[in-house]
């Protein structure tokens, strides 16, 4: 392709002016080299292409009936139009490059739901959200419906409401309480649950509550939910599941999760474990794009100029425990909803992780209770989530809304690692990236070490380094559309713009890494050409991170897109990879042409 003679003009001082060659997009120097070895005569015939997408694509089972598609696809390009019928059964170099380049060539495959969708709820992670009725920080933001019916539409499967008395006492509002949040009726939430709960995902919603209630108010929530959710509403009865039932069998069903419920006391106050000052101090300043997300043994990956450190001293205490001797208070209506019976036994951490072969139970953990407790029980927290749900919640001091690294959770069988959906940053992202996988639909079956026992009652122990298992080669050839996305002036106001790429792994912790491309200045279409290999030990679990900056020499870098991919369904070969924003939101233009490969 000719290069473009235009060039863009930047005012310095408003007086001097810097003019910069805009460059066309030209296929970088290995894609001409495959185009050459699969062509003849600077042409790629049907039976061509065909061959480079088994051989590079390795998309096996592809015919020559898809190959002529793509082909015919690219008929409407200005670079085709002039060449006869016969030549139109061909493309050429530009067209093989604008197909590499397309949204069509995605790096993941098609959204559909490919998993074993027939096992138990406690055999899937599970797309969970934490205090989902919140716009905002966790201290004085509004509680709406807003934020719940966003979840949904993203494909979250699990919405957590907080249920509180309103202030005469006579119907229930939802807020954290304690608090400055101001409510929103529970009805309201749960008739926009019923409205959007299957728009993205026909697969069960869980409403996890978070219960406040009086035994009268409890019946009234009882009949609130009756009403608004009517048959799609599954209520097993009051007695305890032995085993959960399936995501297939709930489908466009809507299931409860709470503890059983206990007498509110109105007369006595629940402290929390954080002070006054606790509370309204911050974890940290998540400027631009968030701090770096930290391996498992809560290290930072990365230790550069954006990272910020993380106050872990003290947490908020989710009141999760049950009394026993309570159940007597209950609404007899209220219990029958509950599906997923959750509560904390009496006695030690160690005596949480009990497993009941009767019955099924989800058990709740603050992150930093997490992140101590796999310390010692790994491999019985791994055991109890074969059959049990463990839930997992951001702790009590992240009232930012921030939230942490999910993969300590996951690689110990967590199904629920509760997330705030409404903030942003790389936590999240990781989040994002996990649930791309099997179809989008919120819930993926977890690996089979996860759920598999030894000959000897033995179970996967996440705290062992293991041989690793395949290499992930990662090619990052070079980006575009920050022209077309961005002002001109949005990174730089005297120049184009300066990017780099950071790609890494976010997984156990030792496949846990990030690494960096050389910065490129003054270019909007910058070029890089550098190739990166990723040991895995646990493939499963890997997610690609993928993020690009713009290089700044007085100020923070500024954000220029990211992506999180789950390495499991990574197609291998030459793929366009589209950014997305910070809030997680694909860009219209910016992607990165990347390659994939497998060892």
């Amino acid at each position: 392709m000719s290069k473009q003679t235009n060039k863009q003009t930047y005012k310095i001082c408003f007086c001097f002016r810097r003019r910069f060659p805009l460059t066309a997009t030209e296929a970088p120097d290995e894609v001409k080299s495959l185009f050459d070895q699969y062509s003849e005569n600077g042409a790629m015939s049907v039976d061509h292409l065909r061959r480079f997408l088994i051989e590079v694509q390795k998309e096996s089972d592809l015919t020559v009936e898809d190959a002529q598609a793509i082909i015919d696809s690219l008929g409407h390009l200005h670079e085709l139009r002039h060449l006869n019928i016969f030549a139109r059964k061909c493309i050429t170099i530009e067209a093989f490059f604008k197909y590499l380049f397309s949204d069509t060539n995605h790096p993941l495959p098609p959204a559909r739901v490919h998993h074993d969708m027939s096992a138990p709820l406690s055999h899937y992670f599970i797309y969970t959200g934490h205090n989902s009725y919140l716009t905002g920080n966790q201290l004085s933001s509004a509680c709406s419906d807003g934020p719940i019916r966003n979840a949904l539409q993203r494909g979250v499967r699990v919405i957590e409401l907080d249920i509180w008395p309103n202030s005469k006492k006579d119907n229930v509002e939802v807020l954290h309480g304690r608090t400055l949040t101001t409510p929103v009726e529970l009805i309201k939430c749960l008739k926009s649950i019923k409205e959007h709960a299957f728009t993205a995902s026909e697969y069960p919603v869980v409403i996890t509550l978070e219960d406040h209630l009086t035994p009268d108010l409890q019946a009234k929530v009882a009949e609130m939910a009756t009403q608004t959710f009517g048959d799609i509403l599954f209520c097993p009865g009051s007695e305890s599941l032995k085993e959960f039932p399936s995501p297939e069998s709930l489908k466009k069903r809507i299931i409860i999760s709470t503890k059983p419920p206990k007498e509110y006391l109105e007369a006595k106050e629940i402290k929390e474990k954080e002070s006054d000052s606790q509370k309204g101090k911050a974890l940290g300043d998540e400027q631009a794009w968030g701090r770096e997300v930290s391996n498992l043994k809560g290290i930072p990956v990365a230790n550069d100029k954006n990272d910020l450190d993380e106050d872990d001293n003290n947490e908020g205490e989710d009141l999760d425990d049950a009394d026993p001797k309570s159940n007597q208070h209950a609404a007899p209506e209220y219990k029958r909803l509950i599906t997923i019976h959750a509560g904390k036994p009496k006695g030690g951490l160690q005596d949480s992780f009990k497993v009941d072969p009767e019955k099924v139970r989800r058990l709740s953990l603050s992150e930093q209770q997490l992140e101590k407790a796999v310390q010692i029980h790994g491999k019985e927290i791994v055991r109890f989530t074969q059959r049990n749900i463990l839930r997992v919640y951001p702790k009590g001091i992240r009232i930012d809304s921030s939230n942490y690294n999910p993969l300590i959770g996951w690689s110990h069988g967590a199904q629920m690692v509760a997330f705030n959906m409404q903030g942003h940053g790389r936590s999240l992202w990781l989040m994002h990236g996990m649930f791309r996988a099997n179809g989008g639909c919120g819930y993926i079956k977890k690996p089979d070490f996860l759920l598999n026992t030894g000959p000897h009652n033995e179970v996967f122990d996440p705290n062992v380094i293991l041989p690793v298992k395949k290499t992930l080669k990662v090619t990052v050839y070079m980006g575009e559309g920050w022209y077309h996305d961005f002002t001109h002036t949005h990174f730089d106001a005297f120049s184009p713009p300066d990017f780099y790429v950071r790609v890494g792994i976010a997984g156990v912790s030792a496949d846990t890494i990030m690494k960096k491309t050389k910065t490129l200045e003054d270019n909007w279409v910058p070029d890089w050409n550098e190739k990166f290999e990723f040991p895995l030990t646990v493939p499963e679990l890997a997610l690609l991170r993928i993020e690009v900056h713009e290089y700044d020499m007085s100020e923070k870098d500024d954000f220029g897109g990211q992506t999180c991919l789950p390495v499991s369904e990574l197609r291998s070969g030459i793929r366009a990879v589209p950014l997305h924003s910070i809030e997680g939101e694909k860009y219209k233009s910016v992607k990165l042409l990347m390659r994939f490969e497998f060892v």
